[in-house]
């Protein structure tokens, strides 16, 4: 079975969310043990993630240094992450597979998502990015165009586009490495924003691309048989924090629709993965599973976590 496996931002960061590199190394292993097993389970993978915590991190230090030399566009944060992150996961998804047996090579690339330089997000920025500072910090920043808001007591902070992704331009070299054997990490961050300039040019925008709307769009792409969205909790949850809460597990996409409309899913958690879910099946895909990290192998073999799946015959989980 073809498998795209889209890790959250706990994936890649310590228990208190701490992003120091031994903390992302220590994490990375963790999740690249559960990949290896998948793997070895004879499965064809790709693996996508966040980078969320790593982009934060170079807008401190674009903050920090500001006035010593120019702050790095969101573009080449993004691309920045995705190496990193990448070859993070290489060096530990190949001694994962090693110490089970299993030969298989592993590739990282540098991927970019198309977007629509008419997209709303561009004209009123509203995804919150990096962390508070004073306004007095602001200023140098917003001066060099960035766009800042005053958020109250915590101070301020930077709102960048969101755009929608339309097409992932280097899904063509992700299926021809998953065709010659390897396991692939692509698409990091929801991928490089770009927009075209012309019919043969693009080029990078200062914009962030919800890494599980790109997942979803991938999936489709390599024709992958099941989308996997690793999360920390096993399920999907309506009524959550209610004494009505309950783990979702088979589901229907009508079921599901009916559940986020009425707003059972946080737009800052769960509400992404769902909308991911939905969106995969719904434009063709076989499967989609909202499960934990821990579970990913269950999930693809025996219908773990929660499963939103086309008609398909009970049980079927063979290419």
């Amino acid at each position: 079975m073809r498998v795209l496996v889209a890790l959250g931002g706990n994936a890649m960061t310590g228990p208190d969310g701490s992003a120091a590199p031994h903390e992302q190394r220590r994490a990375i292993r963790r999740a690249m043990s559960h990949v290896a097993d998948l793997v070895a389970a004879g499965h064809d993978v790709a693996i996508t993630h966040g980078n969320g915590p790593q982009v934060g991190n170079i807008l401190v230090k674009n903050e920090l240094a500001a006035h010593v030399v120019p702050p790095v566009p969101l573009d080449w944060c993004g691309a920045q992450t995705q190496g990193t992150i990448g070859f993070t996961m290489l060096d530990a998804l190949e001694g994962s597979l090693a110490r089970r047996g299993v030969q298989r090579p592993v590739a990282a690339i540098v991927t970019r998502t198309l977007v629509d330089p008419d997209d709303p997000g561009f004209r009123k920025p509203t995804k919150p990015v990096g962390r508070y500072v004073s306004k007095d910090e602001a200023q140098p920043l917003i001066a060099l165009g960035q766009v800042w808001e005053d958020r109250g007591a915590k101070g301020w902070r930077r709102v960048v586009a969101s755009p929608e992704p339309l097409e992932v331009l280097d899904a063509h070299t992700l299926l021809t490495l998953m065709q010659a054997g390897y396991v692939v990490v692509a698409a990091g961050g929801g991928g490089i924003p770009v927009v075209r300039s012309d019919a043969a040019t693009v080029h990078g925008v200062e914009a962030v691309i919800d890494k599980d709307l790109t997942a979803a769009l991938l999936a489709r792409a390599i024709d992958a048989d099941a989308l996997v969205i690793a999360t920390d909790v096993p399920h999907a949850v309506i009524g959550w924090g209610t004494p009505e809460a309950r783990p979702l597990e088979r589901v229907t996409l009508a079921e599901l629709e009916e559940y986020a409309a009425a707003g059972h899913f946080a737009s800052g958690s769960m509400g992404p993965k769902v909308d991911a879910a939905m969106r995969f099946v719904r434009s063709g895909g076989r499967r989609s599973i909202i499960t934990s990290l821990d579970q990913i192998t269950d999930a693809v073999d025996h219908g773990i976590g929660t499963v939103i799946e086309n008609p398909t015959p009970p049980n079927d989980f063979e290419r």
